[in-house]
């Protein structure tokens, strides 16, 4: 038996369309390795899309791989993860499988205030795929509380479970302010658990429970991920063995630097330094960290350094100045934890730091709740990317022409 193991494909995860072309050309190759692997069936432990609502372009690009992966005798697997969900509940994933393109083994029924989950018997092999969704703000907890575990460990024969959830004693030191549950929350007794919703590649054979994984995103998600591995992979599971499988598009070049003490100018002279060597189709990453002598962020000649980069055949350059800071900007201190709280705080230790005609402090207070308050609205269901910008961008002009 050989099966493939994906998770967390977040297709259309990032605003630049370049970026959010490469998670759905990272799903399109691993499809194509899994079929030239000669897999059984493939695994997807949630997450295969970014947003409940997918748009039209990639949903038709996904749904034709699917179709090929089909037509080819590979049956899908999938549960539905914590992006795959809208508020309403309704998620792509039901046309999906309505369309016979994929199975999602979340199947069951509530006995007796116990959920009783049923297996998805994959005909070729005879494994027996069952699993549990996510959902936001770990709300699928009180269905792993409720769940009926004897039923499923009493089942005999090769068992894999589907979660989609973070486990405590797993996590890695850079995600432990992440929600979790115990592993004991887990029926024992299964021969694989297909983990997602984690972003690290992590497998460990449990005692009492089985071969434990999360192959992380199939692409990077975020700043962070892109420069920490550079890539995202899948697992190839034969044999109770698993082999975790890159799949990588571009190669990346990480450039970091120290800004503690010098001036914008020396920053500077510094990146153009690192990028002396080939950057031809390779995404750049700059991270910036440290607190200037003098001058400002927007003193270092970022635009000139991106075009020079760009005329050597970078295929996309990013930056990271969130670590970087301005020499007469006052240290913050924070000594709560409510979010509100700190928000409050933070403004007030800023207020009339920028000098502007006509605006007092009390209105600068006022606008800049408002102004913060904007930038946190979420996407209504339904609504396309360009016009939930467009909403929050004329809601902030109006905001900000309120006061002249």
């Amino acid at each position: 038996m050989k099966f493939a193991h994906l998770a967390d494909c977040h297709i259309g995860s990032w605003r630049d369309p370049k970026l959010a072309e490469l998670s759905t050309l990272a799903f399109l190759k691993a499809m194509d390795e899994c079929l030239a692997r000669g897999v059984d069936f493939i695994l997807i432990s949630g997450d295969l899309f970014n947003t409940s609502l997918p748009s039209i372009d990639r949903l038709k690009l996904v749904t034709k791989k699917l179709k090929d992966v089909k037509d080819k005798g590979v049956n899908v697997y999938v549960i539905a993860g914590s992006h795959d969900f809208s508020p309403s509940g309704k998620t792509i994933l039901d046309v999906i499988e309505n369309a016979g393109l994929f199975t999602n083994v979340v199947k069951g029924e509530v006995v007796d205030d116990m959920l009783k989950l049923k297996f998805t018997v994959d005909v070729k092999t005879g494994a027996k795929i069952t699993g549990m969704l996510g959902k936001k703000g770990m709300l699928e907890k009180s269905y792993y509380e409720k769940l009926d575990k004897k039923n499923l460990e009493a089942e005999e024969g090769y068992k894999i479970f589907m979660f989609h959830t973070a486990i405590s004693e797993f996590k890695p030191v850079e995600l432990e302010k992440m929600d979790s549950s115990p592993l004991s929350l887990l029926p024992k007794g299964f021969n694989y658990y297909a983990g997602g919703h984690v972003h690290y590649i992590f497998d460990k054979r449990e005692r009492e429970y089985g071969l434990i994984t999360y192959p992380g995103a199939l692409f990077p998600n975020n700043f962070a991920e892109l420069q920490k591995y550079g890539h995202g992979g899948f697992y190839i599971v034969e044999d109770d063995n698993s082999e975790y499988v890159p799949v990588k598009l571009y190669d990346t070049l990480n450039i970091e630097i120290d800004c503690e003490h010098k001036t914008p100018e020396q920053v500077e002279r510094e990146l153009l330094k690192e990028i002396k060597g080939d950057i031809k189709n390779k995404i750049v990453i700059i991270r910036l960290s440290g607190v200037l002598e003098s001058g400002r962020t927007a003193d270092v000649g970022f635009r000139d350094i991106f075009e020079r980069l760009y005329d050597k055949g970078a295929y996309f350059v990013m930056k990271n100045t969130s670590q970087m800071r301005m020499k007469d900007l006052d240290e913050i201190k924070v000594d709560t934890s409510n979010v509100e709280e700190v928000e409050d705080r933070i403004i007030k230790e800023h207020l009339g730091q920028i000098k502007v005609d006509g605006v007092d402090i009390a209105i600068e207070e006022d606008m800049t709740k408002k102004l913060m308050k904007i930038l946190d609205g979420d996407k209504q269901e339904g609504e396309r990317n360009v016009d939930f910008e467009k909403r929050v961008l004329d809601d902030l002009k109006a905001v900000i022409h309120s006061v002249d």
